[in-house]
C-alpha cells in the first residue's frame, strides 16, 4: 500500500506540476518581486541565498496568511519536518530527516532556541508564534553552533523587537466545538530612542471531540493561557538589553488517547473511563540578551537565561470505568544557560568565536496504576556542559568561498533515586563542519557540507532493571550537496540531498505496559532528497511548494532476543509533501488552499503499529479593510483521520483531530 492514500492527480509531483502552471492568465510583467531574505542561522546576519545549509524561513505574514499558532503548524510548511503523534499540549518532539527522540529521554534530536534559550527536550517544546518575526528551520547537524541535542536540526525562533514605532494587534477567534480566542500583541516605547517595551497575551479554550461514554463528557478539552513581556534598553547607538519573560500554563482535558478499536462496529473517538485524565502543565523562562558593539567590526553579545517547565498529567490507559490501567507524571524541569560570543571580521573573512555552559536540575515523579498494584517513582536527574565553539566564513577568490567551524563540549549528567546511590557520567565530544561554497551570481549557489551532530547520553531513571539504566551518546555524521537561489525576482527554490550516518542511535523500547527504557541500536543511515519553491505568479497570486523523500532504517540492533536489523526507524516518515496557492486581490478579498501530506510511520521498533499516511486540505479567505481583517477558515476539509494506532505497545490510539472550521477578527496597526 502506498504511504499515501492518494491516487491519480492527487499525487505530490503532479500537484507541483500543477500548481507552477496553475492560473496562467495571472502571469504578467508588473513590478511584484520576492524580499530578499536574511537570516542568523550561522548567529550572524547572512542572505539566506548565500547560507549553505538546508532553511526554510518564514515571517510572520506568512505564518499568519497559513493560520500558523504553534509549532505543529510548522510541519504544513517545513520539507522533513514532523512530530510524533503524542496527543498532549505543551510536549513535542520534533522528526527531522528521520531522526527524534522520545519524550522519556528527556532531550531532543532537534534544538529549539526561542530568542537564543534553547529547550533541549520534548516537554516545553512549544510557541503559540504571537509576536514572532521570523522562524528559521535549520535542517541536518547544527552541533558546531549549537550543541548537543541539534543533530538533527534547529527551529529558532525571532521575536519582533520593541521600537520607537508603536505596533498593535488584536485578534479574535471562534469555531467549531465552542473554541475561542483572544491574542493581543502591543509594544511602544516608554522612552523614545532609549527604553521600549512589548505585551503578548493569548487566551484560548475548545471543548473536545473524545465522547466518554461512562460520564456523558467531552474528555479531550483544551484550556491555555500565553504571556510573553520583553524590554528593550537601548542607552546609546552601541549597547542593547532585552530582558524577556514567558509564561504558559495548560489546564486540558485528557491526552488525545482511546482503545485501539478491535472489530468493524468499533466505535472511534469513545472511551468510557472513570478515572480522570488531565494536563496541568506550565512553564516559563526569564531571559538576558547583552549586545555590545565594541568596534565598527567587532561584537560582543550575552544571552543568560534560566528555564521552568513543570510537566503534571494523569492519563487514564484501560479507558474503562474501573481503575485498572493509569499513568501519571509530576515532574520539574529546571535549566540554565549561559552563551558568551565575539563576532567580526578579519580582511574579507567573517568569524565567530564563543563559549556556553548549562545545568539541569530535574525532579521527577512517576506514578503508574496496575491491575494489582499502584507503583511510585521518584529520581533526580541533572548535570551540566560547557563547550567552546567558533566559525569561519573565507573567501577563497572568484566565487569560491569555505565556511568552517569546531565545538569541543563535555556534558555530565547525574542521577538518584531514594533508595540507589548517585551515578555519574560524562561525555566529551568534538564536532566540526566544513561548507565549500561556489557562487554561480549573486543569487544562486552551489554548496557541499560536513557536518557532525550527537545527542547526549543518559540513564533509564524509571527502568526496572540495572540492565537498561544507561544509554549511550548518539552521534551523526552528514554530507550535504545543495543549491539555491532565485531566477528573477519571482522565484526562489532549495534544493538538497544529504546523507547521514547514525550511530548508537537511541531507540525507546516498551516491551509491556509501564516497562520504558532506551536503548542504542548499533547503527542506521539516513538519506534524503528535498525540494522548496517560491514562486510569484504576478496579479496577487503566489505558489509555495516542498517535497521531502527520507530513508532512515536500522541497520544492525539487537535488543534482547529481539532483531530488529533493517527496521524503519519509528516515527520517521519516508515522504511528505506541501502545497500551498495563495491570491491577494486588488479590492481586499484574499484566499489561500494547503495541502500537504506525510507518508506512514511506524510507532515501535518492531514496526508492528502505525500510523497511515495521509493528507489535508486546509482553507481559508477572508477581506482586508484598512487596519481590519475578516478571515474564514477550514482545517482539515475533507475531515481525514489519521489515527496512530498501537501507540504505547498497542495499548493506546491516538487519535487525529476531525474537521474545524472558525472565524478570525484581527485589527493591527
Amino acid at each position: 500500500m502506498s504511504s499515501f492514500p492518494l491516487t491519480g492527480p492527487l499525487r505530490p509531483r503532479f500537484i507541483l506540476s500543477t500548481l507552477l502552471l496553475s492560473a496562467p492568465c495571472a502571469v504578467h510583467a508588473d513590478e511584484a518581486a520576492l524580499p530578499v531574505v536574511t537570516i542568523s542561522a550561522s548567529k550572524q546576519e547572512q542572505l539566506l541565498a548565500q547560507t549553505p545549509a538546508s532553511v526554510s524561513v518564514f515571517d510572520d505574514d506568512r505564518l499568519q496568511a497559513a493560520g500558523a499558532r504553534g509549532l505543529e503548524d510548522l510541519a504544513t510548511m517545513t520539507p522533513g519536518l514532523s512530530f510524533q503523534p503524542f496527543g498532549q499540549s505543551g510536549v513535542l518532539s520534533p522528526v527531522m530527516r528521520g531522526l527524534t527522540a522520545n519524550f522519556f529521554s528527556f532531550s531532543s534530536a532537534t534544538l529549539l532556541l526561542n530568542d537564543g534559550v534553547p529547550v533541549l527536550m520534548a516537554q516545553g517544546f512549544d510557541d503559540n508564534l504571537l509576536g514572532v518575526e521570523r522562524v528559521e528551520v535549520l535542517r541536518g547537524p547544527q552541533g558546531t553552533l549549537y550543541g548537543r541535542n541539534a543533530e538533527a536540526g534547529v527551529i529558532a525562533i525571532y521575536s519582533r523587537l520593541p521600537g520607537n514605532v508603536p505596533h498593535s494587534t488584536v485578534e479574535v477567534v471562534a469555531g467549531s466545538r465552542d473554541k475561542r480566542a483572544v491574542r493581543v500583541d502591543l509594544s511602544r516605547a516608554l522612552i523614545a530612542d532609549t527604553l521600549y517595551a512589548s505585551v503578548g497575551l493569548e487566551k484560548r479554550r475548545q471543548d473536545g471531540f473524545i465522547s466518554n461514554r461512562n460520564t456523558g463528557r467531552k474528555e479531550d478539552g483544551r484550556d491555555s493561557e500565553h504571556l510573553k513581556l520583553a524590554l528593550r534598553w537601548t542607552p546609546d547607538a552601541l549597547t542593547e538589553a532585552i530582558v524577556r519573560y514567558r509564561h504558559v500554563a495548560y489546564d486540558d482535558g485528557s491526552a488525545l488517547w482511546g482503545a485501539v478499536a478491535t472489530g468493524p462496529t468499533a466505535a472511534r473517538a469513545t472511551v468510557q473511563s472513570g478515572t480522570s485524565s488531565w494536563n496541568r502543565s506550565t512553564g516559563s523562562s526569564v531571559s538576558l540578551d547583552l549586545t555590545r558593539q565594541l568596534a565598527p567590526d567587532l561584537a560582543l553579545r550575552s544571552i543568560t537565561a534560566r528555564s521552568d517547565v513543570h510537566d503534571k498529567a494523569q492519563q487514564d490507559t484501560d479507558f474503562r470505568p474501573a481503575d485498572l490501567l493509569h499513568i501519571a507524571r509530576d515532574h520539574h524541569f529546571r535549566t540554565i544557560s549561559q552563551e558568551l560570543r565575539l563576532n567580526g571580521k578579519l580582511g574579507a573573512a567573517q568569524w565567530l568565536a564563543g563559549v556556553y555552559a548549562d545545568r539541569d536540575d530535574h525532579d521527577l515523579l512517576n506514578q503508574q496504576k496496575l491491575p494489582l498494584a499502584l507503583t511510585r517513582s521518584a529520581a533526580k536527574l541533572g548535570g551540566n556542559s560547557a563547550a567552546v565553539f567558533t566559525d569561519w566564513n573565507v573567501p577563497l577568490g572568484g566565487a569560491w568561498s569555505i565556511d568552517g567551524g569546531a565545538r569541543y563540549e563535555r556534558d555530565k549528567v547525574h542521577y538518584a533515586t531514594p533508595a540507589d546511590a548517585r551515578q555519574d557520567g560524562n561525555w566529551s565530544r568534538f564536532t566540526p563542519k566544513l561548507s565549500l561554497q561556489y557562487q554561480l551570481s549573486q543569487a544562486q549557489q552551489l554548496y557541499a557540507t560536513w557536518s557532525d551532530g550527537f545527542r547526549a547520553g543518559g540513564y533509564n531513571v524509571f527502568a526496572p532493571s540495572s540492565r537498561y539504566t544507561a544509554f549511550s551518546p548518539e552521534t551523526v555524521r552528514a554530507i550535504e550537496l545543495g543549491a539555491k537561489g532565485t531566477l528573477g525576482k519571482r522565484l526562489r527554490y532549495a534544493a538538497a540531498v544529504y546523507r547521514m550516518q547514525i550511530d548508537e542511535m537511541q531507540v525507546q523500547q516498551m516491551p509491556t505496559p509501564g516497562m520504558v527504557y532506551l536503548t542504542n541500536a548499533a547503527s542506521a543511515r539516513s538519506a534524503g532528497a528535498e525540494l522548496e519553491v517560491d514562486y510569484l505568479l504576478g496579479r496577487g497570486w503566489q505558489a509555495q511548494a516542498a517535497l521531502a523523500w527520507n530513508r532512515t532504517r536500522f541497520g544492525q540492533f539487537r535488543d534482547g532476543a529481539s532483531n530488529y536489523d533493517g527496521k524503519h526507524n519509528p516515527f520517521a516518515p519516508d515522504r511528505s509533501a506541501q502545497l500551498s496557492l495563495r491570491h491577494d486581490a486588488d479590492k481586499g478579498w484574499h484566499g489561500q488552499a494547503t495541502l500537504s501530506g506525510v507518508g506512514a510511520i511506524f510507532l515501535d521498533a518492531a514496526n508492528r503499529y502505525r500510523r497511515n499516511g495521509h493528507a489535508l486540505l486546509n482553507l481559508s479567505a477572508g477581506y482586508r479593510r484598512g487596519d481590519w481583517d475578516l478571515v474564514a477558515h477550514v482545517n482539515n476539509a475533507a475531515d481525514r483521520r489519521h489515527d496512530a494506532v498501537g501507540y504505547q505497545n498497542g495499548i493506546v490510539t491516538v487519535y487525529s483531530p476531525p474537521r474545524e472550521a472558525g472565524l478570525t477578527l484581527r485589527w493591527s496597526r
